[in-house]
């Protein structure tokens, strides 16, 4: 079965690129600049930035339903990032190199699976979930700090 990973739309965020530091502050975010890598996962191209390239960290509402998995949690976005990640049955090195959540929620927002799986072996995984038809969409997260890291859904 084929998969779709999509990062987030660039849109939402445009009104914080090159905000100073007080601004972003008064918006509970701030600037980083990259000092590791791999170690600051953009969310909308769904890479890994490169040293001395700038992120913000904000916090995000990934899974927005009226449900109780409804959640919030903290991500990077590359304040050079414009256009958004959309791949077909290909894994970003950012999601390959890292232990992965997937969690499965129904089209109202219900989440009825969850598994862990590395990176390299992530591709079977999803195509597992998917294959159940209740399930209308993955979130990735990076397991071990447990943040929204994309959206998988069937091709």
């Amino acid at each position: 079965m084929s998969f779709r990973i999509q990062g987030l739309d660039p849109a939402p965020f445009r009104h914080l690129i090159g905000r100073t530091d007080a601004a972003l502050a008064a918006q509970g975010a701030r600037r980083c600049v990259v000092d590791a890598h791999p170690g600051f996962p953009d969310r909308i191209e769904v890479r890994d930035l490169a040293i001395g390239e700038t992120a913000i960290l904000l916090n995000y509402e990934h899974q927005p339903a009226g449900t109780p998995y409804r959640s919030r949690h903290a991500i990077f976005i590359g304040e050079t990032a414009t256009q958004a990640l959309d791949r077909i049955d290909m894994i970003p090195d950012a999601l390959r190199i890292r232990p992965i959540s997937l969690r499965a929620f129904t089209a109202a927002g219900y989440m009825t699976a969850a598994d862990l799986a590395d990176g390299e072996r992530l591709a079977p995984v999803i195509e597992r979930l998917l294959a159940d038809p209740a399930i209308a969409y993955l979130h990735a997260h990076y397991a071990k700090p447990g943040c929204y890291a994309a959206r998988i859904t069937r091709a």
